[in-house]
This record gives structure tokens, C-alpha cells and sequence, in this order.
């Protein structure tokens, strides 16, 4: 860490790494007189409990403007049963309410649950994400746990990011000024080093204020190597979540750290997608579920709250730790669209959290509240988006091509998705021909459409209109793209991966190029959902002993996401990248007088 960074964190904040750093002499010197709950300071008696506010938001991803269509958008149940759509998100309105719910509150921490910074829209990604730490220092946030998209670009990035410094390629973007770098901690228990063991950040840190102290433990999800490019994870070791929690929760405890948080990047899914849902609500199918319900169950009752993140919901749960005593559980959306707060009760005299199992005034309270932008904008934020802004402008504003409606990515729910089946035929046209790969089909994963194409217009580029900010904001991580050679038996055995395995519990549909069909039967289990008789490429069957050239980006083609048959391709040709492709079918294929339509979703029959 650089002596610039670490001036930065010690002149705002008031944590450190480890609770042992003090002497008890010291430490006791800086509670005020009265603070143990005995005695008096200044002639009156101090409460021997003290409400610290815990703010906390999961899964940014570089959005530091209002992300642009549904992708933007929070569900609100009403009064009268009704859904309703809030547009929501932006740093300069997510600064506003976390200054406005801050006031009033003399002790009050902020926590991220990861994923601040990758998969971002142009404006930071263009710039490795220096802007989304500048604005996240900006926000007064005081901890986060690493997520998997942390590791998009390297440990060695992640580190420049939390210590400073110019990227060792594009050098620094502003003249005379150096990247700073993070003057929060970033978190990552349970990443280690292959090569010394250790972790290659800090595994916790400690918030105090007043004597009171409260541990943070930060972890990503064990499997964040299936997830992410090889390069991303290369020389790293990911370790099980609850054990890594509880080995610190231990530490902690031993150093007299007895209220403690674990920031979790991984989640799980409420059974309502309305943020406002009551996720304690008796009904049958109610709750909620995925791996964060048995990574909680799991965690030492050491641990007051749990933040959570990674699956994009909403919700604030209470999930009973291996006690049986009830625990908070939170996730606020994405995109800075929606934050959480909750009220721990701190005890004096115990140092630790008060947890009951009714939602009383000595207890964990908790909720999540709006983004909303019909309030006022932080100043400063808007200043730093502007200034970026402004050196992203002659890239971000180039327009690639013209579009005659919304094309919903992200922002649709359906299996098959139209953005998806236009990134797909763009990858099978610019790989099609024989001299760039000869590819007869293409599969897109879902997780890598990170936006909607919004025929809106986003700046003074006019309505349908697509830039190449638009453009990046779909697909950021500008993957090479691969054609390779797989066998009809792999090619199946691919698209039964979608349903069964280590997606089993939660799909991930492939999106597939034109002349691609099958039906999937959601009514069946695992691997028999692909009904194999129906799988026609161009009219025919798969042959199983044939061999067909499948074009993919370089995360599929090295078996990310589940699909081990997609790796195991021969024949490799790598070609350019899938933001190149994208580019180019939308400047093919349409004009400002002939847009391109949203393409049909009639490749991927349902059967619910």
C-alpha cells in the first residue's frame, strides 16, 4: 500500500486492520468517561446500549450514471397488491440518500457486499474503474468484501485499485494527476495466494467509534473461478465461505471484537422480486432461497448480520444462525438502485450486538429504501461524472448503428432473450466465413449481457440511435471471441449443462444463433428439461459423431459458467472481440432509415 493511500484512509476513517493494534490502556483512555455503562461523564449517566446504523449496498458494477431502461428500474408492491416500476440508481442520487439517512445518526458505518467495480458501462470501465473508486471514496463507504468481478482484470489490478497508482499500460488519464486508489479497505478472506497462503487483502477490518467496535469479515463465493476468465484467477486459491467466516470470526472474537458483520458476495433469490417484499411473511413458498440460506446457516452465531450480494435481489430476511436465533440477511438490488438500512444495538458492557427474536427496539431492524431520482443530485458526483464524461466523450458518443425499439437484455426475464439472440447472430455472421473460423453456430452466456439495448437516447445522439458507450454498457468485458470444434455428443451435452449440474438450481440459458432450435421442459428435472429429439440446427438433427465449428466468447470456451463441454473444444481459432462483432452487425444491418427491429425469440420453445 502506497503512504498516499494509506494517509488517505487514516485521515477520514477511523478503522484498522486488527483490534489488537491498541493497547487496553490506550483503548480505554479513548472511551469516554461513563462508556462501559457505569459511573457518569459530564454529570450524566450514559446508556448502556447505542444504535450504530449500518448502511450498505451489493453489486454497483460501475454504474455511476442512471442505468438506462428496465435494467434501471426497481419493482414497488402497492398497497392494493399491484406491482409498480420506480426508475431508480445513479451515484450523485445514491451519495444524496445516504447523506440524507446518515443524518441524525452519531454513529453510522457504510458496507458494500462487492462487485463495485467490473462489468461496468463505459464511462468507468473505459477508465479500468478509477471513476467508480473516486465516486465509492466520494460516498464515504468504509468497507467492502471483494466479489467475483473484482477479478475481471487480475489480482494485480485489484490491487492498484485499493493502493493507487497509474495502469501500467494506458498510463495516468488526467495530466499531473495519479490514481489514488481506494481509501476504503477491500476485503478477501477467502482469497488466498497459491504461492505464500495468505490472503491477497486484508480478511477483516475493524470500525470503531467512541469504544465501540465492530468487526467486518469479506468474502467472495468459492466458486468465483467458474465464473470468471482464467487469467482473472490465475495463481489465486478460493476458499469455503463459512469456514473462513467463522476462522476470523474466531480471531475477532479472541481480540475482543465481539460484534461482528460478514460481507458476503453471494446471494440469494426472495420469492418476490418486489423490494418491499416481507421475506419473514408464513406463506406457503415464501422466503427465500439459493446458497446464501445454508452459507448462513452455517456461520457462528459470532456474527450479528450478514450483507449479502452476487444474484442482483432485493430482499432483508432473517435466516437462524446454528444457535437458532434469527439473523439479518440483506442484498439491496444492483446499480446503487437501492440501499440498505439497518440499526444494530450495540451493547456497552457485552460489546456485542443485541439479537432477539422479536424485531423490537433492542434488536437488528432492517430494510431496504429506494434510490429515488426525484431528489436532489450530490454536487460533487455530478462534477466527477462530468469530468469523465468528458474525456470518455469523443470514444462513448460515435454511433455503430440505429435501432426501432428497446432490444431488453438484462432487463428480460424470459430464457430467451432478443438482445441475446442479436449479440449470438453477430458472433455467427463475423465467424461464419472460412478464413475467420467457419462457425455453423453460436452461444452467448446470459450473465454477459450486462444492459439493455434503450432506444431513448442516453446523450444528444437522438432516439434509437446506438453509440459505442450504448454499445459497451452491453457487453463490457470485450471477450475474444473463440471457434473451436465440438462433437454433436458435446454440443448436447453442452446444452443439457444449461439445466443440470452446478445449474440444476438455477439455469443459465445459452443464447443461441439463428437456425438453432430445441424445446426444454421445465416440467422435467436436470439434464432431461433439453429434450434432445427436438434439437435441430438449420432443420437437421444433431449428428452425434459429426463435428460442428461452435463460435463463443473466451469465458464459455475455457468451460466458465458450468458448461465443462464447451471447454473441452479442439481446433481453436481465436478471433476478434465479441464489442468488435457486436459493432459491426449494427452497423450491417441498419441505417437511420431502415433500423434495426427487435429480433423474434422463437429458438427455445418453453414448456413450463
Amino acid at each position: 500500500m502506497s503512504a498516499t493511500s494509506q494517509k488517505n484512509r487514516a485521515s477520514r476513517r477511523v478503522l484498522s486492520a486488527a483490534a489488537g493494534l491498541a493497547t487496553m490502556g490506550a483503548l480505554v483512555a479513548a472511551v469516554p468517561a461513563g462508556a462501559q455503562g457505569h459511573g457518569h461523564g459530564h454529570g450524566h449517566h450514559q446508556p448502556r446500549t447505542v444504535d450504530v446504523q449500518l448502511l450498505s449496498f451489493n453489486d454497483l458494477h460501475g454504474n455511476l450514471e442512471p442505468p438506462a431502461g428496465s435494467a434501471g428500474t426497481v419493482a414497488e408492491k402497492q398497497a392494493d397488491g399491484t406491482v409498480k416500476s420506480v426508475p431508480a440508481g445513479g451515484v450523485e442520487y445514491l451519495a444524496t440518500s445516504l447523506r440524507t439517512a446518515r443524518k441524525g445518526h452519531p454513529y453510522s458505518v457504510t458496507a458494500a457486499g462487492g462487485d463495485m467495480v467490473g462489468a461496468s458501462p463505459l464511462l468507468s470501465g473505459l477508465f479500468h474503474d478509477e471513476p467508480t473508486i473516486e465516486a465509492l471514496n466520494g460516498l464515504d463507504l468504509d468497507v467492502t468484501a471483494v466479489g467475483n468481478h473484482e477479478f475481471d482484470e487480475g489480482a494485480t489490478e485489484l490491487g492498484r485499485l485499493q493502493n493507487g497508482g497509474c495502469h501500467p499500460v494506458e498510463g495516468c488519464y488526467e495530466k499531473g494527476k495519479k490514481f489514488k486508489g481506494a481509501d476504503f479497505p477491500y476485503l478477501a478472506a477467502n482469497v488466498t495466494s497459491e504461492k505464500s497462503g495468505r490472503p491477497i487483502l486484508k480478511p477483516y477490518t475493524v470500525w470503531r467509534k467512541n469504544g465501540v467496535k465492530i468487526g467486518f469479515i469479506g468474502v467472495t463465493l468459492e466458486g468465483t473461478p467458474n465464473i470468471v476468465t482464467a487469467n482473472g484467477v490465475k495463481g489465486l486459491e478460493f476458499h469455503d465461505e463459512i469456514e473462513t467466516v467463522n476462522k476470523y470470526a474466531k480471531e475477532l472474537d479472541r481480540q475482543g471484537v465481539k460484534s461482528i458483520v460478514a460481507l458476503i458476495h453471494e446471494g440469494g433469490s426472495p420469492a418476490s422480486t418486489s423490494y418491499n417484499y416481507d421475506c419473514d411473511s408464513p406463506g406457503a413458498g415464501d422466503g427465500i432461497s439459493g446458497p446464501i440460506v445454508d452459507i448462513a446457516k452455517g456461520i457462528t452465531s459470532k456474527v450479528d448480520a450478514l450483507v449479502t450480494g452476487h444474484t442482483h435481489q432485493a430482499y432483508v430476511c432473517t435466516v437462524p444462525d446454528p444457535s437458532g436465533k434469527p439473523r439479518m440477511v440483506t442484498s439491496a438490488s444492483s446499480f446503487g438502485k437501492l440501499y440498505t438500512d439497518t440499526t444494530l444495538t450495540y451493547d456497552r458492557r457485552t460489546k456485542d450486538i443485541v439479537r432477539t427474536s422479536v424485531k423490537s427496539v433492542n434488536s437488528v431492524k432492517s430494510a431496504n429504501h429506494i434510490v429515488s431520482r426525484d431528489q436532489a443530485k450530490a454536487t460533487d458526483m455530478t462534477a466527477l461524472i462530468a469530468r469523465w464524461n468528458t474525456l470518455a466523450a469523443p470514444i462513448a458518443s460515435r454511433p455503430q448503428g440505429f435501432i426501432s425499439a428497446d432490444i431488453n437484455g438484462r432487463g428480460s426475464t424470459a430464457p430467451e432473450k432478443p438482445l441475446g439472440n442479436l449479440i449470438a447472430d453477430a458472433q455467427l455472421e463475423g465467424l461464419a466465413p472460412a478464413d475467420k473460423g467457419g462457425a455453423v453456430v453460436a452461444f452467448m452466456n446470459p450473465g454477459g449481457i450486462r444492459s439493455d439495448l434503450v432506444y431513448s437516447a442516453s446523450g444528444s445522439e437522438g432516439d434509437g440511435v446506438v453509440t459505442y458507450g450504448e454499445a459497451f454498457t452491453v457487453q463490457p468485458f470485450t471477450n475474444m471471441m473463440n471457434v473451436v470444434d465440438l462433437t454433436g455428443v458435446q454440443l448436447v451435452a453442452a446444452l443439457q449443462q444449461q439445466v443440470s449440474g452446478s445449474n440444476a438450481a438455477s439455469p443459465k440459458i445459452l443464447q443461441v444463433s439463428k437456425g438453432l432450435t430445441y424445446t426444454l421442459d421445465m416440467t422435467k428435472a436436470g439434464a432431461d428439461r433439453v429434450v434432445t429429439s427436438s434439437i435441430l440446427l438449420n432443420g437437421v438433427a444433431i449428428d452425434p459423431a459429426k463435428t460442428y465449428r461452435v463460435a463463443m466468447n473466451e469465458f464459455l470456451a475455457g468451460g466458465g459458467d458450468g458448461f465443462a463441454a464447451l471447454g473441452q473444444g479442439t481446433n481453436k481459432l481465436v478471433g476478434p472481440s465479441d464489442l468488435d462483432l457486436f459493432n459491426a452487425y449494427l452497423a450491417a444491418h441498419s441505417t437511420a432509415s431502415a433500423p434495426l427491429a427487435p429480433p423474434a425469440t422463437d429458438r427455445i420453445t418453453v414448456v413450463q
